[in-house]
């Protein structure tokens, strides 16, 4: 298994990061004209990796829904950093911390309209790590 960690600035806000170029390259690097699966975790508890449309408001509309979902309010019994952190710890029972995505002739196997991307509510950490591993198929 070829595998390494990324670094990602996620900035001081709730955020949707697009990870999937950097993806593309790893595993392209990793697979050549192969095959196999190329996995992608967030070994953080305040973060997750969804696949989704992004650029034509569907990240936005996913903030919006965990938002809604995960208000960054005093509700939360997890109480330390800024107010509402405890959802962070929340958010992935609901977006998981990976996704596992296809591999064919060295090329992500995503739809058309799919983008891997790193959703995190943590405004306290704003430095994340990321793992691609890619396993040969």
């Amino acid at each position: 298994m070829h595998s390494e960690t990324i670094g990602v600035r996620t900035g001081s806000r709730d955020t949707v990061h697009d990870l999937t170029k950097t993806a593309a390259t790893f595993a392209a690097d990793a697979a050549g004209d192969g095959d196999g699966l190329l996995h992608v975790f967030v070994p953080h508890a305040t973060a997750g990796i969804a696949i989704l449309e992004t650029g034509a408001g569907s990240d936005d509309d996913l903030l919006a829904a965990l938002g809604d979902l995960l208000p960054a309010d005093d509700r939360w019994r997890h109480q330390h950093g800024s107010p509402g952190h405890g959802r962070s710890h929340v958010l992935p029972a609901l977006v998981p911390p990976y996704a596992t995505v296809p591999v064919l002739s060295g090329r992500l196997a995503l739809g058309t309209w799919q983008s891997i991307c790193l959703v995190d509510l943590n405004v306290d950490n704003a430095d994340r790590q990321v793992r691609l591993s890619f396993l040969t198929g």
